[in-house]
């Protein structure tokens, strides 16, 4: 969806349905996906990120391949910043955007979330564990389509 993030349903002031009715939901039932661990020779700031992926409510939905390709956007941000450190090099725009556009394209952002009308939200009146938000939308597809959570 191009354009500013669209606002969190709690915000918007219309309940309509959006063009096209609600999106096809697609379920699949797999076993649940053990994220590989970090390289500990990443930079320190690719190895924090890579760890909040693992506390992330999106997390509970990421395949094998998404592991993958966060385990890259790691190793290309390692690279990007140890060029800085070690040989001086600016932070080019162009590899930021690259790096943001691949943190987006795994939800990391809420911004990239609100796109795909994707919305985290935490349980009720109580502190969840790590990974423990849900999905809301999918939830609601989910009831919609009678398949249960």
């Amino acid at each position: 969806m191009p354009g500013p993030p669209p606002k969190r349903s709690t915000q918007r002031r219309r309940r309509n349905q959006p063009e096209g009715g609600a999106p096809e939901v697609v379920s699949i039932c797999g076993k649940a996906v053990k994220p590989p661990a970090e390289d500990r020779t990443w930079h320190t700031l690719a190895k924090a990120w890579y760890r909040s992926l693992k506390d992330s409510g999106q997390a509970k939905f990421y395949e094998p391949s998404d592991w993958q390709a966060a385990r890259f956007c790691a190793y290309v941000m390692t690279r990007h910043l140890r060029d800085h450190e070690d040989n001086g090099a600016p932070l080019r725009a162009g590899m930021i955007e690259t790096i943001w556009s691949m943190m987006g394209d795994l939800f990391t952002t809420e911004a990239a979330r609100r796109r795909a009308r994707v919305e985290l939200v935490r349980a009720s009146g109580a502190t969840p564990e790590p990974g423990q938000g849900t999905v809301s939308i999918i939830d609601d597809y989910r009831d919609d389509l009678g398949l249960g959570g």
